[in-house]
């Protein structure tokens, strides 16, 4: 286990290295070159040549890259002008926002998912069967700004029961939860639908092993042979399954974002793309990609502590 841990981190470090050069390379393909690009357009000679010396730009490209590389590592990932803030101090104030965000969703999106697919594979053909997989390829086949939209339209102009925007988030404690509904259920339910149908698959052919036939002729309750031995071994691919989504489901959270003028790095990549700040899209973009690899990697720990053969693969 402990071998396929260290295999594990050392791709997860190559895959990161990779994304910081592409980062970095992005840096110096911004137009009017980065030192213009984080001044603006409007700044002086001697203004862009002072900052042009500061970072260290007139050395060669893996000189460059090595200096920036130990910047980031220490977590300095550039400063915005527009906010007059580091963006490693912006970034700090959001990601809180949107690990609360994510992670409500991804919690959500499990716990639903895990009966639902639990239902649909051990009655398969069943009209609950028919009715989840009707239901869940309709929120499986809808972008996410789609379903937030219709959430919006339903349970705020139609309903009135939930506010449409959560630009309020983290001002009001008694108001949080109820801000957080629409955007969290708008970003679970496609996961609820892709989940679900990776639960059902595995519980349908895990039912057809041997030990499930030994485990009914020795008289085994239904119930117990679902919950103890199809269960445990469908949790496999669906642990596959939530590792895959997570690069999706960021996308998702930045789109939702916007959607719901939630304060978060979504709606802080709008604004900066708007403005053209640089260093925060790219600082977001970095951002990003290791929280993808870590949580990848996260699911494949977890994956590999559910069955032990893949320890020694």
């Amino acid at each position: 286990m402990i071998g396929y841990i260290i295999r594990r981190l050392g791709q997860a470090i190559i895959v990161m290295l990779l994304v910081s050069m592409l980062v970095f390379l992005m840096l110096h393909a911004l137009p009017g070159g980065l030192v213009r690009s984080q001044l603006g357009p409007k700044a002086s000679r001697f203004a862009v040549h002072q900052l042009t010396i500061e970072e260290g730009l007139t050395k060669p490209l893996p000189v460059q890259y090595g200096i920036w590389l130990s910047h980031v590592v220490q977590g300095n990932l550039g400063f915005s002008y527009k906010q007059n803030t580091p963006v490693a101090t912006l970034l700090g104030e959001y990601i809180p926002r949107d690990l609360i965000l994510a992670g409500a969703a991804l919690f959500v999106a499990i716990l639903v998912s895990i009966p639902i697919g639990m239902t649909q594979g051990s009655r398969r053909n069943s009209a609950a069967d028919y009715s989840f997989s009707g239901v869940l390829l309709a929120f499986y086949s809808m972008p996410y700004f789609l379903i937030g939209v219709i959430a919006i339209v339903v349970l705020n102009i139609w309903l009135g029961v939930l506010p449409s925007t959560a630009a309020t988030f983290g001002q009001n404690i008694g108001t949080d939860v109820k801000v957080l509904v629409l955007p969290v259920l708008s970003l679970a339910l496609a996961n609820i639908a892709y989940f679900s149908r990776y639960l059902r698959s595995a519980v349908i052919d895990n039912l057809q092993e041997d030990y499930v036939r030994t485990a009914r002729a020795k008289g085994a309750p239904r119930v117990r042979i679902l919950l103890r031995h199809v269960l445990r071994n469908s949790l496999l691919p669906f642990i596959s399954a939530v590792g895959i989504s997570l690069p999706l489901l960021v996308s998702g959270a930045l789109v939702i974002e916007v959607l719901f003028d939630y304060p978060g790095m979504g709606l802080l990549f709008w604004d900066a793309q708007q403005h053209r700040t640089y260093p925060v899209l790219l600082g977001i973009i970095l951002v990003v990609s290791a929280a993808v690899v870590i949580g990848n990697l996260l699911a494949d720990l977890a994956y590999a502590a559910l069955d032990p053969r893949i320890r020694y693969d």
